[in-house]
């Protein structure tokens, strides 16, 4: 794996639930994304689009690569906090952080 991920949930859980669950976000983003050498390059890429135009970038004012990479990511993303935390989720449950490998 070419990147670490760290699960935070409000609640805590035992370390086993959580590494499960770390485990199942990680499985769903990279079936999503197509490989898990593609997760960090593309986590990459959009924290550069979102530095460069705001945390919620307007699409259409992106260029077609930016958004084409800022969807895909956003699509995987939400399938795997779904498979994480449910598909009723809520901002208060939790996020993740990724990093580097």
């Amino acid at each position: 794996m070419s990147y670490s991920l760290t699960l935070h949930t409000p609640d805590g859980g035992s370390p086993h639930a959580r590494q499960q669950a770390e485990r199942r976000f990680c499985q769903v983003l990279e079936e999503a994304l197509g490989d898990a050498a593609l997760v960090a390059p593309v986590y990459a890429a959009v924290q550069r689009i979102r530095a460069q135009h705001g945390p919620e970038p307007d699409t259409e004012a992106l260029t077609t690569d930016e958004r084409t990479v800022l969807e895909m990511w956003q699509h995987a993303e939400t399938l795997a906090l779904e498979a994480v935390f449910g598909p009723h989720r809520h901002l208060d449950e939790g996020g993740y952080e990724i990093r580097p490998g």
